[in-house]
């Protein structure tokens, strides 16, 4: 490496780590502030996003128009783009979490003894939370106020394609802050895109950094699961099923799979297989096919889809467990429930799940044997969300199975310590 290289890895290296210095600083006033004062900043931020719209919208047009011109395609720029209504919604996300209970310092149990020793568990926060994610800007408020209420930092670094966007909504979080005289490096951004400041939070910054959790696409997560030194939360890919049982009410099947697919076809939730019961095959098949078709979802799958109508292609192998991200579905056609949880553990990410059907025991089945961060009966899987679930935001879907799983709100981020009191107890 030629001296000026080495020199400008290591002036990135020492950036980094005053942010994380500055971030453990914050931490520790973070954890011992108020449940007032943190909802105080949170509806402050929710103020300053809305008076602030036209600047946030002015960013974004520019980041929009950037990935329109490299090419981007249409599911990304959906995931980009903001609007009136979209900042609305953040805003009011925003006042959800600061009105939720705060979880900081909860007694989850406690118990008494023999030895007259008194003992709680109670829910401390996690620290420092580095959180990477890539082109949705309303992640950067999501993330900051539920790190916010649960006393933890968080050090942001969002894709280059939102860059823009992000530094306005959060110019909004750090004007909150220092209103109410917390620490502005409570919430920061990282200061440059330079793909080497994403290996340096997760190889050398563990002395700052308590988790890093991963929002993106499956080359991120896998990067992040790869390279980390530190503990990860994953957010996997959403390869979310919906399985129309033999037991299902027609309209509500039709209804809930046009949705489940459609309603916006770049988040995580979005249905990306439909499994149908060779069962209801002969009313069910072709109105769901020809509905997602006439809508403008291009459809693949298998033989006797096919048959339903000829604009459906021929499923390949790679359609099932594909996520899409777009308006493109595949269908299958399965002998039973046995054989539809079989295809979900094969072809599935563990993310969300939903069976439509009237026949009760069908669906306790389903719902208890498949082992999916969230399952589902009767609904769509694009309610597969931190605010659709009552936590205001979400930082994402964990489809892990350590320490959190499905939508990771407030309470998810945070740990537990135990307090022992006694009265002058030793151990014999």
């Amino acid at each position: 490496m030629s001296t000026a290289k080495h020199n400008a890895a290591d002036d990135l290296r020492e950036r980094m780590f005053e942010l994380g210095r500055a971030a453990r600083a914050a931490a520790a006033v973070l954890a011992q502030a108020s449940p007032d004062l943190k909802r105080r900043v949170l509806e402050a931020a929710a103020d300053d996003l809305r008076r602030s719209r036209a600047a946030v919208l002015a960013a974004n047009a520019e980041d929009v128009a950037a990935a329109k011109s490299h090419g981007l395609s249409a599911a990304m720029i959906d995931r980009l783009a903001l609007d009136d209504k979209r900042i609305e919604a953040t805003a009011a996300g925003l006042e959800t979490v600061a009105a939720l209970e705060d979880p900081v310092g909860q007694v989850m149990a406690e118990w008494q003894r023999p030895n007259g020793l008194n003992i709680s568990r109670v829910r401390v926060p996690l620290g420092v939370i580095g959180i990477i994610y890539e082109s949705r800007p309303n992640v950067t408020a999501d993330a900051a106020a539920l790190c916010l209420k649960s006393g933890n930092a968080a050090i942001l670094r969002g894709g280059s394609e939102s860059a823009r966007s992000s530094a306005a909504i959060h110019a909004c979080l750090a004007r909150a802050l220092a209103k109410h005289n917390l620490p502005e490096t409570a919430v920061q951004m990282v200061p440059t895109q330079d793909r080497d400041a994403v290996g340096i939070m997760l190889r050398d910054m563990g002395s700052f950094i308590d988790v890093i959790v991963p929002r993106g696409g499956k080359g991120l997560v896998a990067r992040v699961q790869q390279d980390a030194r530190v503990p990860v939360m994953s957010h996997l890919e959403g390869i979310c099923h919906t399985y129309v049982h033999a037991g299902a009410d027609l309209e509500m099947a039709r209804r809930i799979t046009k949705n489940a697919k459609l309603r916006r076809t770049g988040i995580c939730g979005a249905t990306e297989t439909i499994l149908i019961d060779r069962a209801c095959m002969a009313t069910h098949l072709q109105p769901i096919v020809k509905d997602l078709i006439d809508a403008g979802c291009e459809v693949s799958g298998d033989v006797r889809t096919q048959s339903s109508d000829k604009r459906v292609r021929a499923a390949v192998d790679s359609d099932w467990g594909q996520e899409f991200l777009d308006a493109i579905v595949a269908i299958r056609v399965v002998d039973g429930l046995d054989e539809a949880l079989a295809h979900i553990r094969r072809y599935g990410s563990a993310h969300t799940d939903s069976i439509v059907t009237d026949d009760a025991a069908a669906a306790a089945r389903f719902l208890n044997e498949l082992d999916s961060a969230i399952v589902m009966h009767n609904a769509s899987t694009q309610f597969a969300d931190g605010g659709e679930f009552g936590m205001g935001a979400e930082i994402g879907i964990a489809t892990g199975k350590i320490h959190a799983r499905g939508p990771v709100g407030a309470a998810e981020l945070t740990s537990y310590k135990y307090v022992v009191r006694g009265t002058g107890q030793i151990r014999p």
